[in-house]
């Protein structure tokens, strides 16, 4: 659906895209992941025609946006709904004509309109709002017109740049569930832009981590954080405290897993005592995933090791 081979952007001689490749497929939700000025949403830019590009090539439902024509990126455009974090509504339009004015824009009549916005509206849970401003709607109410607004031509794909770092906690939940929701009730793509990594792991099914403008690392979610490479660790910041005897050793629990005693059972089989370090369980996506560092007395660290090995739970030295 949308695929990006060795994309370089730059501003005013400074690379913010440096080889970028990537595929982004039909159905999915994809994170683009990275703190601020590593070109997150300048790739998302890119994505949609608004910026141009050095070289390289970005593909969208076929259309080659190095020599696409004007008439070939409205018709491009119009598959493509786009929010932000700051809302960009109408202050002087009610909630309704905010939806409404994409469908203005392109011809559709009153009544083709109204339906369509009555529709959008119950979706998103404010059909009591249509007639109300902007300015009377809370952050989560306004960013819930603005993904209304988004999906008012049929999309094929939803782009979100930073939609819910202006929100509070329980707001972004209730954001992302809505963008869940979207994704498998309409089957659109949806292509998150985020610095907040809770996003990633509430809703995204793969994800690219971005810094400096080079990709850093690109993959299954679920595998990113049971398998996290060094950039990763450096991005998530998780400082562990780490005793200076012993050998300690984490240990990343898949779903299969996350849930079992495993810790428990292994003392028991194997007859040794270890100190629990640090450890957690998190949710990604709707599956439960654990992490967990322990130390073990070197002389019991080669039986801990073998059995380690013959689990289903992976593990490493730190």
């Amino acid at each position: 659906m949308i695929n990006i081979k060795d994309l370089n952007k730059s501003f005013h001689s400074l690379p913010v895209l440096k080889g970028i490749n990537l595929e982004i497929n039909e159905g999915e939700i994809f994170a683009i992941v990275g703190h601020s000025g590593a070109g997150k949403s300048t790739l998302l830019r890119c994505i949609n025609g608004l910026e141009g590009f050095d070289s390289g090539e970005v593909e969208v439902f076929g259309y080659k946006l190095s020599n696409i024509s004007s008439k070939e990126l409205r018709s491009l455009r119009k598959k493509m709904g786009m929010i932000f974090q700051n809302f960009a509504l109408a202050s002087q339009k009610t909630v309704f004509q905010n939806i409404a004015l994409p469908l203005q824009i392109h011809g559709f009549s009153k009544e083709e309109s109204k339906k369509r916005v009555d529709e959008l509206l119950e979706l998103v849970g404010l059909s009591d709002k249509a007639l109300v401003y902007p300015n009377t709607l809370s952050g989560g109410q306004k960013q819930r017109v603005a993904i209304a607004r988004a999906l008012a031509l049929s999309p094929k794909v939803l782009l979100s740049d930073e939609a819910t770092s202006a929100l509070d906690p329980k707001t972004t939940n209730d954001v992302l569930e809505l963008l869940r929701t979207i994704n498998k009730e309409l089957g659109i793509t949806i292509v998150v832009v985020t610095h907040e990594m809770d996003v990633v792991k509430k809703i995204a099914s793969r994800a690219l981590l971005l810094e400096d403008g080079n990709i850093l690392g690109e993959g299954d979610v679920k595998d990113l954080f049971l398998n996290p490479n060094s950039n990763m660790k450096k991005f998530l910041g998780e400082e562990e405290y780490l005793p200076q005897s012993g050998e300690n050793i984490k240990l990343y629990f898949p779903k299969s897993v996350a849930k079992e005693r495993f810790i428990t059972k292994m003392a028991r089989e194997l007859d040794i005592d270890f100190s629990i370090v640090w450890g957690k369980l998190e949710r990604l996506g709707d599956d439960v995933l654990g992490h967990l560092v322990i130390n073990i007395e070197h002389k019991d660290e080669k039986i801990a090791i073998e059995y380690l090995s013959k689990s289903s739970v992976n593990w490493e030295r730190v």
